[in-house]
């Protein structure tokens, strides 16, 4: 069964729909999902007055419309799917626990921001902060999987403790700044200061890149994780090339200013 929202018209102000989710809406009445309260700007209003609704409450909640005002979609949410049909707003599965949310478009900032499991498709592009922590805040995400096929922007995977994080295009500056654990992999060209301050964790970057001064170059080798970890990305859609599961990985050990024991590999193709 899936339930559908359609924007009645693209917002002119923010919208604020942490309502949003499988969890809370699959066991509700259509009548009931109408009238649940979310922020128009600085008014509450009923979802209805923001979304036509229709179909059938269930594990599915499909979205129609350009939603890049449409904030928290997904917020929390621990089971379902939500498929979003056009661009998705900030704070897309913040805090996120587990389900599925696959966008066709592109996603504002703080794509999945503290998530803790689950997996975030966004076949476009996306904003800053994706998989981060939030400001003031010492842990980022902890788990799950958020996939972007096409461009992130700056800070992905700040203070990130889990998880993975692969990017099929470019990505900003700070990837993975304060990073403790997890993995973040970036296909395309990475911006400056890739992994400054991380403690733990794996950065792959698959293009040549500048390396921080705070990082020692360890060796070359082929580490025995990585072509079972970029298979599974391959079936993902991400651009894996046979070149890149059979080649040897320059390791770099840092960041020297903190516990020196993170690692970026790139390949020596």
């Amino acid at each position: 069964m899936t339930l559908r929202l359609e924007l009645r018209a693209a917002p002119e102000v923010p919208v604020e729909a942490d309502c949003i989710t499988p969890d809370r809406l699959r066991q509700l009445p259509i009548a009931e999902i109408e009238r649940l309260p979310v922020f128009y700007g600085n008014r509450q209003v009923p979802l209805a007055e923001v979304f036509t609704v229709s179909g059938a409450p269930g594990e599915t909640i499909q979205l129609r419309g350009d939603m890049s005002r449409v904030k928290h979609i997904g917020a929390t949410m621990s089971c379902g799917q939500i498929h979003i049909d056009g661009h998705a707003g900030a704070h897309l599965g913040a805090e996120m626990l587990g389900g599925t949310i696959v966008v066709s478009g592109n996603a504002g900032d703080w794509v999945g921001p503290e998530m803790r499991g689950g997996r975030i498709v966004i076949r476009g592009s996306a904003g800053h902060l994706a998989g981060s922590a939030y400001r003031g805040a010492a842990v980022g995400m902890t788990g799950g999987e958020i996939i972007i096929h096409g461009a992130a922007r700056n800070e992905a995977g700040h203070g990130m403790r889990g998880g993975l994080i692969a990017i099929g295009g470019s990505c900003g500056d700070f990837a993975g700044v304060n990073m403790l654990a997890g993995t973040v992999t970036i296909f395309g060209a990475a911006g400056i200061r890739t992994g400054a301050g991380m403690k733990r964790g794996t950065i792959i970057a698959m293009q040549p890149l500048e390396v921080l001064p705070t990082f020692a170059y360890a060796c070359e080798y082929r580490p025995s994780f990585l072509p079972l970890y970029l298979l599974h990305l391959r079936r993902l859609g991400l651009p894996v090339t046979d070149g890149q599961l059979s080649a040897s990985y320059r390791r770099w050990c840092g960041d020297a200013v903190e516990l020196n024991r993170g690692e970026i590999l790139s390949p020596s193709i």
